[in-house]
């Protein structure tokens, strides 16, 4: 059986993707309205009514915002830790105690047969996660919205078959952009976001003479573009000695719609 991934959407304004067994669905995120989440699964022909579970990484609203509309109408579990719960409770209106799951940085658990590995990122929310999913001998790793990678986040995402790895910015577009200094500064911080430089950089460090399958999400509107965020991470790759399409296949997800359906 296969182990299907497809990102809804991920960017700045909006970030949720889905990963699919052949009989466990699940969102991590849940950033758009409810109807455009339901519009873009519906574009790949998935139910909404058969997700098993949403699991979110941190309180930011891009990350939340239809998770709790989902949760009612769909009667979906959201999986989150305490911190940010406490956080995002507000904004995600009543649920039913049955769909309100705390879950521990660095907790393994299980949602139908897709076993889940938690790690915790480094970003301005107040308890980020990352996860990574395995189903038989796959593995599903998604980080977003982290300032910096470290040696625990690594041992967590290697060897994954496929990532959804942030590169969120091109340094330069940034530094002379429009944003206010402290926004600047913000994402530039340990506890910012990944720019492109960033990401080519990881995905050198932890390739492994394995195939793999990278998305580069959470692009920013305004400080990157998606030609630029990938002529970038290619240049790196191949300083390196990594031959795009023979060792990695290189993706950008899209900010606002579904990106191809792929099956690892």
């Amino acid at each position: 059986m296969s182990f299907k991934f497809c990102s809804i959407a991920s960017g700045s304004s909006g970030n949720c993707e889905y990963i699919e067994t052949n009989n466990t669905r699940i969102l991590v995120d849940a950033g758009l309205s409810g109807k455009k989440i339901q519009a873009g699964l519906q574009s790949i022909d998935v139910d909404p009514k058969k997700l098993n579970g949403i699991l979110v990484t941190h309180e930011h609203k891009d990350h939340i915002k239809g998770a709790g509309i989902l949760s009612r109408r769909f009667n979906i579990p959201i999986y989150a830790n305490n911190n940010t719960w406490e956080a995002m409770r507000e904004y995600l209106g009543k649920l039913d105690d049955e769909n309100i799951k705390i879950i521990n940085n660095n907790d393994n658990f299980e949602i139908g047969n897709i076993g889940i590995d938690t790690f915790s990122t480094s970003h301005d929310a107040v308890d980020s996660l990352g996860y990574s999913l395995n189903y038989k001998n796959k593995k599903i790793s998604i980080v977003t919205d982290t300032g910096i990678i470290t040696e625990d986040m690594k041992s967590k995402i290697k060897d994954s078959d496929l990532l959804m790895l942030e590169s969120n910015h091109d340094i330069e577009m940034l530094k002379i952009g429009a944003y206010p200094y402290y926004l600047k500064k913000r994402i530039l911080s340990e506890k910012g976001h990944l720019s492109n430089e960033d990401a080519g950089n990881l995905i050198a460090e932890i390739f492994k003479d394995k195939f793999q399958k990278i998305f580069l999400g959470h692009l920013s509107r305004e400080n990157n573009f998606p030609e630029l965020a990938y002529q970038t991470v290619v240049n790196i790759m191949t300083e390196k000695g990594i031959k795009l399409n023979k060792d990695i296949d290189l993706v950008v997800a899209n900010r606002s719609d579904p990106t191809v359906f792929c099956i690892v």
